[in-house]
């Protein structure tokens, strides 16, 4: 069997996996699941540049480079998303009542 197709068969069920195992969360846990992702995303951005680094030919160069754009980009996304919903669960800040003023 060739090696390629091993590959894009372990990547399709992966995916599969995923979104089975997505679908299953509830909303509850999103936030502390996106938290967890960002984490595994940065382990993803360290590798890709680790890989990129190690490149031998111009099409793998350009390979990681795209990698290591995308993870930062997920990655980068991902603590955008979660900052925003921790927002959600902040007290506002009451506005400051100022004397001597007639409303």
């Amino acid at each position: 069997m060739n090696e390629s197709v091993v590959w894009l068969t372990i990547f399709v069920l992966s995916v599969f996996v995923g979104i089975e195992v997505i679908s299953k969360v509830s909303s509850v846990l999103h936030t502390p699941l996106m938290s967890g992702a960002n984490a595994i995303h940065g382990v993803i951005l360290v590798g890709a540049i680790l890989v990129t680094g190690h490149a031998e030919s111009t099409l793998a160069l350009a390979v990681g480079l795209v990698a290591v754009v995308l993870a930062t980009i997920n990655m980068v996304g991902g603590f955008v998303v979660t900052d925003r919903m921790l927002q959600m669960f902040t007290a506002r800040k009451k506005p400051v009542a100022r004397g001597g003023e007639d409303a």
